[in-house]
């Protein structure tokens, strides 16, 4: 529930005990609102309207007196420090030292409180005086890494010299959110966690996303004794905590590095493309802090560290993508080669399989099968025909085929690894590459598995071993790169043309007067689907006409709105179906340049004075029709969200933005309106959130200083995922 990476490092506003007995309750816990602090640092709540205290926590009597809950914040930061308080619309501000005292004073706002921390500070401390001199350094040692490998055990080394902690992990999270400690840096007496994994459970869901607000985190003192928020209004002692430093923890947390061994850590958040790709989590044996300087330094290197993780990650997958171009572009020469058609699969066979580094290749022409490398036996092989022409996919991939088709069971050795092309399935004319099983031990830092052994009157408590634990996978092939299965989209496309060529030059010979017929046949068809959709499109614009003239006719205002707002939810669905039927393929469009589209149509419909007011950063991505209408659709809503509460109708700048990250895409519409105006609940509204569900993706709404800014972010499906 707690990864040794400071997982579940925030406060508990509720006792443990009353979270229930199964430890995913800790995906519950208001971490946010812990109504404490560490007691190595204060915090004070400060209204700077009135510029008095209205609430803290620590040893703030020793500072500022006993009287100091409703006295003047103006003696410890001065009245310049007041006035930037009152005249900055965000934090976090840094106020500088308090006078004489090693103290450090930063700030950051919390509706319209702001709150102060003040902690010690650490003169001569690694990254307190030379941060410029220890970023420079570990920039220089990331650019000169080899690999990723490299680049990873080099920053295990940088920030352990930085935080002089005993052991200094780079934890990576995996695609199931577990995670993997893959490079560290210990003292020679300190057992390590190289290669260990952890399960996805160890860190709640909310620590995950309070990772990405607030990068740094340390709790100096494991046994620490919280020090409770005080305030003038009693409700103070809920309020968030989340960009607090010295915000208290978990006591479920304190109690599992304890189990540990811990007295002290640390986390660094590495943050890639706005997701959480990592942490740097840092252990010792005895209490050690780092003060805010030293924090900022490793968040500023963290920074570059992440530059360079994608770095690396784009020039291996720029390596990929070069390598399988090339052999493409020799594979097609090959296919357009005049010759004897009944030897080239025979011919091809070979490079078709090392093409995707497979161990085993099959192509099946109707009767005629071709072999490459170690293939299941013949009827195992009849079987997982019959099996992929079965699901209608023109592309399906798996690295666990055994999931997907039990019986592969029995030869999960030679074909745990499947990606199938079908280019017909009545002849049949299939390509299937497999690959063989490869075994993984997995070394889990205590059991995974393991349930925890409490009774119902006990209290909730973490795990308390961390002995390695193997587990065995089996059934498992190496999985098919995101290049390898695109490699595998334009091979289908260029073994069907070619085949098409083949079969064309073949009717040509034996049967010219079927083939005339049949073309006639064809053309007939495509022209009775090109007067369908002709007819379909022109259905869609009469009701958008219809609509638009209803909505000119009628005086009512409120009325003219809602009919508007429906002409371009219409748009957006009929501007799908106009790409579809122009374009060569039905099932997927490219997405950024639907969008383009799409805000075109919609900027015209705004008016003249909005022109230029929409911004767009398009991605190319593909996507399947049906998600691109259910997005379309939650762009229009954002767009006319942001006209109507962010601008009241007047015009203004709306940017829009498009990026895949990962397996996932990312749709941002930031206004820099008015923010924030009550709560919304009308029909866009919920249709926005019935789009956003059936998408499985998520909508979060942020400060965009000003105005707001919605990022909705879910899967991209396409029809060919098994």
């Amino acid at each position: 529930m707690a990864t040794s990476a400071n997982a579940h490092d925030n406060g508990l506003a509720t006792s443990p005990s009353d979270l229930g007995h199964d430890l995913t309750v800790c995906d519950r816990e208001p971490i946010h609102m812990p109504g404490a602090i560490q007691p190595h640092g204060m915090l004070l709540i400060v209204d700077p309207a009135e510029g008095v205290v209205v609430g803290g926590a620590g040893d703030v009597a020793r500072l500022l007196g006993p009287a100091w809950l409703g006295g003047s914040i103006a003696g410890l930061i001065g009245d310049a420090g007041l006035e930037i308080l009152r005249s900055t619309i965000a934090g976090p501000v840094i106020l500088g030292p308090v006078g004489d005292h090693p103290l450090s004073i930063v700030a950051s706002r919390e509706g319209r409180f702001w709150l102060i921390e003040l902690e010690p500070t650490a003169p001569g401390e690694p990254g307190t005086d030379d941060a410029l001199a220890w970023i420079e350094h570990g920039g220089e040692q990331f650019s000169r890494a080899a690999d990723l490998d490299d680049l990873m055990a080099r920053a295990a080394t940088v920030f352990a010299r930085l935080t002089g902690f005993d052991r200094v992990m780079i934890y990576r999270f995996l695609d199931d959110d577990s995670g993997k400690v893959v490079a560290e840096c210990h003292a020679p007496d300190m057992d390590g966690f190289l290669n260990h994994h952890f399960p996805a459970s160890d860190i709640p869901r909310q620590a995950r996303a309070l990772y990405v607000r607030n990068r740094v985190r340390v709790i100096p003192d494991a046994r620490y004794t919280p020090a409770p928020i005080l305030g003038i209004d009693p409700a103070l002692v809920d309020i968030d905590l989340s960009n607090v430093g010295v915000r208290a923890v978990s006591p479920i947390h304190l109690q599992y590095l304890q189990n540990m061994g811990v007295a002290a850590s640390a986390s660094v958040s590495i943050v890639k493309d706005g997701m959480l790709w990592g942490l740097v989590a840092c252990h010792h044996r005895r209490p050690r802090g780092l003060s805010y300087l030293q924090r900022k330094t490793c968040e500023l290197i963290a920074a570059s560290f992440a530059q360079q993780v994608g770095a690396k990650e784009e020039a291996a997958e720029y390596r990929e993508r070069l390598r399988l171009r090339t052999a493409e572009d020799a594979l097609s020469q090959r296919l357009a080669q005049d010759g004897d058609n009944s030897q080239l699969p025979a011919l091809i066979a070979n490079d078709m399989r090392r093409l995707l580094q497979a161990d085993g290749f099959v192509l099946q022409r109707g009767t005629t099968r071709h072999t490459s490398g170690h293939v299941p036996p013949d009827d195992a092989v009849a079987d997982i025909l019959q099996w992929v022409c079965a699901q209608g996919s023109i592309l399906l991939h798996t690295a666990s085929l055994e999931q997907r088709l039990p019986p592969a069971y029995a030869y999960r050795d030679l074909a745990s690894g499947l990606l199938a092309i079908t280019l017909s399935a009545e002849e049949p004319a299939v390509l299937l590459w497999f690959r063989a099983e490869t075994l993984q031990t997995i070394q889990w830092a205590g059991n995974p598995h393991k349930a925890v052994g409490q009774t119902p009157d006990q209290p909730l408590s973490p795990r308390a071993s961390f002995a390695a634990w193997s587990e065995e996978i089996r059934g498992r092939a190496r999985p098919w790169s995101p290049a390898e299965i695109e490699a595998g989209h334009r091979l289908s496309r260029l073994l069907f043309d070619a085949r098409q060529r083949r079969r064309i030059g073949e009717l040509n010979r034996e049967l010219t007067r079927a083939v005339t017929d049949k073309d006639a046949l064809l053309a007939q068809q495509e022209t009775l689907i090109k007067e369908v959709n002709h007819r379909v499109q022109n259905s869609l614009q009469l009701v958008v006409a219809f609509l638009a003239m209803q909505a000119n006719a009628e005086n009512d205002e409120t009325l003219t709105r809602h009919l508007n707002e429906a002409q371009r939810r219409l748009s957006a669905v009929a501007l799908v179906h106009r790409r579809l039927y122009s374009d060569d393929t039905v099932t997927v469009i490219d997405l950024g340049r639907y969008i383009e589209d799409l805000l075109a149509e919609m900027q015209s419909s705004m008016g003249d004075e909005w022109t230029g007011r929409l911004t767009m950063d398009l991605a190319p991505l593909l996507i399947t029709a049906d998600a691109a209408v259910q997005i379309g659709l939650v762009l229009v809503e954002l767009v006319i969200n942001a006209q109507k509460y962010a601008y009241a109708g007047q015009p203004g700048p709306i940017a829009i933005t498009l990026e895949k990250v990962r397996n996932r895409f990312r749709l941002t519409v930031a206004d820099r309106g008015r923010g924030r105006t009550g709560d919304r609940t009308g029909f866009g509204t919920r249709m926005l959130g019935a789009m956003v569900k059936r998408l499985d993706g998520t909508i979060e709404e942020s400060d965009n200083a000003p105005g707001l800014r919605f990022t909705v972010s879910a899967p991209i499906a396409t029809p060919d995922e098994v």
